[in-house]
């Protein structure tokens, strides 16, 4: 009598690729990236549009905040100090034109005004990330000319 045994299962390099791409699907790659449109969007809200220069440092800015501008100090809290007068001060207006963000750097653009009546300027916010946290920042002001040499507008 002639026994037939079933040909072994055949375990290919195809079958253990599909296997490991299963669990990595089913378990994930670890904690999700910060999404640092969104963080850079509510922050903005937060502090230009609300004025709630507190809320928005507390939530998104890294307390050793890298501060470029000469005329400001270091650090989170610092930034919260010289910031909250300047943005409580209700004549003054800050309208968030442009949105830009490209890995871990965004870049915000802004027209201020630091009341009613002056011409303002165009500002220039540039912001670094780091693990879902404002950690470095840079800015550029330019006044907005009582004539322009060009008929194209700033915003």
């Amino acid at each position: 009598m002639v026994h037939r045994h079933a040909a072994p299962a055949r375990t290919d390099g195809r079958l253990m690729r599909f296997a490991a791409l299963a669990a990595l699907a089913l378990l994930g790659n670890g904690p999700a990236a910060p999404d640092n449109r969104q963080i850079v969007e509510h922050f903005a809200r937060l502090f230009y549009t609300e004025r709630d220069v507190k809320q928005a440092f507390e939530t998104y800015v890294a307390p050793d905040y890298v501060q470029h501008n000469p005329g400001l100090p270091d650090g989170r809290d610092a930034a919260i100090a010289a910031l909250q007068p300047m943005f409580a001060d209700r004549n003054r207006s800050f309208e968030v034109r442009k949105i830009l963000v490209d890995g871990d750097l965004a870049a915000i653009h802004i027209f201020a005004k630091p009341d009613r009546a002056a011409r303002g300027a165009a500002v220039a916010d540039f912001y670094r990330l780091k693990d879902g946290k404002i950690v470095e920042h840079w800015d550029v002001i330019q006044p907005i000319p009582e004539k322009s040499a060009n008929a194209h507008p700033m915003f």
